[in-house]
């Protein structure tokens, strides 16, 4: 799909600088491609975890669109930095204790390092462990500045 091809030619692009990917002449039918099929749909655990920003006091673009097309969760474009809320299908579940992030979501933190962003991943299954807000508080706290 032409949408896929987007990330591999940005891909291409960071890792060989200098170098002509093959299919560089339909790079802007690429991107349109991928950001057509890009149509944000936040969750409840999204949002859920946007509130919790916004009551610690960290300001964010909630549904952020990078300038390679790539939509991010929550971000302070300033600092670079991404919150990125992962839920079950961010996973590949190999038994009930120990989750790996699937090949796509570690591909797409791999490209925005390589862009200067700062990834931080919430995991479903960490922050449904929390039980009230002060705990959510205290986890988004530890996890932005530790």
């Amino acid at each position: 799909q032409l949408s896929q091809l987007h990330m591999v030619s940005l891909h291409f692009q960071l890792e060989f600088p200098g170098q002509n990917f093959p299919l560089a002449h339909m790079k802007a039918k690429l991107l349109t491609a991928f950001e057509e099929r890009q149509e944000p749909k936040p969750s409840k655990l999204q949002r859920d975890v946007a509130a919790a920003l916004s009551r610690i006091g960290w300001d964010h673009t909630f549904e952020f669109v990078t300038g390679e097309g790539l939509s991010l969760d929550m971000v302070q474009a300033e600092t670079m930095t991404s919150i990125e809320v992962d839920g079950p299908t961010h996973y590949v579940k190999y038994t009930t204790t120990q989750r790996v992030e699937n090949g796509r979501t570690q591909f797409k933190s791999r490209i925005l390092r390589q862009l200067g962003w700062t990834v931080i991943h919430i995991p479903y299954f960490e922050w449904d462990a929390l039980t009230n807000a002060a705990a959510q508080d205290f986890y988004l706290r530890s996890r932005l500045y530790a």
